[in-house]
């Protein structure tokens, strides 16, 4: 998409069965992309300027990203006005937001001051360990007000859904895995 011109135009946008809902998946080029951006002066706006022509197609446009702080990270906070910040109920998991959160900060001083965290959410996370709730407990004091209520549970449902390349509310949309990312949805519309 970033190197590809004009999504809209190329033929990248593809439609879903459900009204409204329309994806550009990633393709095998974003994996060479960023070491092609890497020294290009205006390499950290390229998602924002081909997704601009978009912007009055869609109400919402979601980017979602590999949890790294490349230039392809950097790419999608550039052309965000929120971030959704995912954290593991694991040790790693939140000794890494640290880095996140500086990024954050950097990428507000400069090149998109408009960027806001829209909140946090917990994910991947097994209620039967002691360690887990802990740092579910650590992620809660860390950032207060801006943690969702709802929490996603480590599922096997979850975990198969992708295998099968299916979203949860069509492989599983009885599971609980279904349940909290319906309730998340319902807390992110409240909150944008």
């Amino acid at each position: 998409m970033l190197d590809a011109g004009d999504a809209a135009e190329d033929g990248y946008i593809y439609k879903t069965a459900v009204e409204g809902l329309d994806i550009i998946p990633a393709r095998i080029s974003l994996a060479k992309l960023e070491s092609k951006l890497v020294g290009d002066f205006d390499a950290p706006f390229r998602l924002k300027d081909r997704l601009e022509s978009l912007r009055t197609r869609y109400d919402v446009i979601l980017i979602d990203t590999p949890p790294t702080l490349g230039l392809i990270t950097v790419n999608a906070l550039v052309a965000a006005t929120h971030i959704l910040i995912p954290i593991q109920s694991s040790y790693f998991a939140l000794e890494g937001t640290d880095d996140l959160l500086e990024t954050i900060e950097k990428v507000k001083a400069r090149p998109n001051p408009q960027l806001h965290v829209l909140g946090v959410v917990v994910t991947l996370h097994d209620r039967r360990t002691t360690l887990a709730r802990e740092v579910h407990e650590q992620i809660r004091n860390v950032f207060g007000t801006q943690m969702f209520e709802t929490v996603i549970t480590k599922s096997v449902r979850l975990e198969e859904a992708p295998a099968y390349k299916e979203s949860i509310f069509t492989f599983a949309p009885q599971s609980s895995g279904a349940s909290e990312y319906a309730k998340l949805c319902d807390e992110v519309i409240g909150r944008v």
